[in-house]
């Protein structure tokens, strides 16, 4: 949610900020700004009336002792009760409007950043040489089904199209993937939790997901309870909300969690043929990074993220990029997003396998989540940032065609080894 003094203040900045998201806001600012200006008026006005209303009923027990005819001052006192409910009723539609429309804004992008679209993303860095075969390299899907890893058929039976099994050696090598993560995490000093995977409407609003993307998601029906939940997308829905409506003190500060858990999106399911397999799937593993951390210290946690993303990368032995990603290319509660990008042979290019971001205090204002200064006693938003730390659907299906052989084998990356025995090489049975 954004900063509704910083719209009062700077409209046409914030205007130019969404615009260059790609997002045409101005007559949605403006009705909030007039939303905004109602509520306030309904308030203060309604306010002189409860003054007035607590004055005279003072003066009735002193009126009626002096003999007075107190009839007028009943009559004014039912006059200003009916007016008080009248405008309590227009200030719930007003607020309950300017509520919705507050939720509906995306964040606003770091003014660094590039505006448009994907095309003016930017490639920071490289690391390694792309992977060079001096045969003709299999896809992954068939060199999953020919090793007997993965069984995309019977996937596909129990589940339906973007679904699979993971099958032995490839159920033990995707387990390995998350091992090596977690153990990588615990290590830098991450907190792991284990999450529920059904959620509650509010945590995706407090996210930023909902109310824009509500239909992007798993819905659970529940004959027995009328509450709104549903499968969480990705960890950082959850762990958004976390200290919701809570007040942190400054010594909480940061804090620094990873979690393991499925993700569930109805988004998936690309028909084009460079994404057989599971590339783009209903179902998928993932490790999540999250940081609630102050607001000068945001930018830091921040590179320090990016930097864990890209070791893990490099860690299992792939060339990769980082690239910045413009303003209309971040994700609508993000203000700035690096993505790491690999290559996937058989998808004709670069692929992000993790996105880092950094809401700033978007998120932390939708959800309430503040901390109290040691030095001013003064109330203020943390920022939240997140990365993918790893997700798997990408990261295996790059394994396997970068490290396959001439013989259809597949080298098992080193750091993954301990995990499966010792096993180098996943050789057809």
């Amino acid at each position: 949610m954004l900063d509704i003094k910083r719209m009062k203040e700077n409209p046409d900045g914030v205007k130019a900020g969404l615009k260059a998201k790609e997002v045409d806001c101005d007559e949605l600012i403006d009705r909030i700004l007039e939303l905004d200006q109602q509520r306030r008026s309904i308030i203060a006005e309604n306010e002189a009336r409860k003054a007035e209303q607590n004055k005279v009923s003072k003066e009735i027990p002193m009126k009626k002792k002096a003999g007075e005819d107190v009839a007028p001052i009943f009559a004014r006192m039912a006059e200003l009760k009916a007016q008080i409910a009248a405008a309590d009723e227009t200030l719930r539609t007003v607020e309950a409007e300017y509520r919705v429309k507050m939720l509906s804004l995306p964040n606003l992008p770091d003014p660094d950043l590039k505006p448009g679209g994907k095309e003016n993303n930017e490639p920071l860095r490289y690391y390694g040489e792309p992977h060079k075969f001096d045969f003709a390299p299999k896809h992954h899907v068939d060199l999953c089904t020919d090793l007997g890893l993965i069984d995309y058929e019977r996937g596909a039976k129990l589940a339906g199209t973007g679904f699979w099994i993971y099958k032995g050696l490839g159920a033990q090598l995707e387990w390995a993937l998350l091992n090596y993560f977690m153990e990588c995490h615990l290590k830098d000093g991450y907190e792991m939790v284990i999450l529920p995977h059904m959620l509650e409407y509010k945590c995706g609003e407090t996210a930023g997901q909902f109310p824009k993307f509500a239909d992007e998601v798993y819905k659970i029906e529940n004959p027995t309870d009328d509450r709104m939940h549903f499968m969480l997308p990705t960890a950082e829905t959850a762990l958004a909300s976390i200290y919701r409506d809570e007040i942190l003190s400054e010594a909480d500060l940061p804090k620094k969690f990873f979690a393991y858990t499925p993700c569930f999106r109805r988004e998936a399911g690309s028909h084009r043929a460079d994404e057989r397999g599971m590339v783009r799937g209903h179902q998928f593993n993932k490790i999540e990074m999250f940081q609630y951390t102050l607001p000068e210290k945001s930018d830091e946690a921040f590179e320090e993220l990016v930097t864990k993303a890209e070791n893990l990368v490099k860690g299992l032995g792939f060339h990769f990029r980082t690239v910045k990603l413009a303003a209309g290319d971040c994700s609508a509660s993000m203000a700035r997003t690096y993505d790491i990008e690999i290559q996937i042979l058989s998808m004709n290019g670069y692929k992000e396998v993790s996105s880092v971001s950094n809401a700033r205090d978007y998120q932390a204002r939708r959800g309430n989540i503040r901390f109290k200064r040691e030095a001013t006693g003064k109330v203020e938003f943390v920022h939240t940032l997140n990365g993918s730390g790893l997700a798997t659907s990408r990261i295996f299906p790059a394994m396997v065609e970068q490290n396959q052989r001439a013989d259809g084998s597949i080298v098992v990356p080193e750091v993954l080894r301990k995990y499966l025995g010792g096993l180098e090489v996943i050789e057809k049975k």
